[in-house]
């Protein structure tokens, strides 16, 4: 929703100042004053909608790093068991092709 309102933001502008014609013969300069208003715009009144953006990729991200520290603690755990396990000797390692 956010995006669409930021887009809004510029399109709008654009489209009234391409009614001119100075700007219909300068287009660039149409290009250049719709960023700047369309910037100005979201600043000042889309505000709210950029924090709840803000907040739910914070949020995602929180949740992705959760799913990575269970995964690494998983990994801790299986090295960890794998070096309490006693080495019998009989493993491949043990085996040289000399022999």
């Amino acid at each position: 929703m956010y995006s669409v309102l930021r887009l809004l933001a510029f399109l709008v502008p654009l489209g009234i100042m391409l009614l001119f014609p100075i700007f219909r013969e300068m287009y660039w300069l149409a290009l250049i004053f719709a960023a700047l208003i369309g910037l100005s715009l979201s600043i000042i009144f889309l505000r709210r909608p950029l924090d709840d953006v803000s907040s739910g990729l914070a949020a995602r991200r929180a949740r992705r790093q959760r799913t990575t520290a269970a995964e690494q603690d998983a990994e801790v755990e299986d090295v960890a068991n794998a070096a309490l396990q006693p080495d019998d000797g009989d493993g491949p390692e043990n085996h040289s092709a000399g022999r």
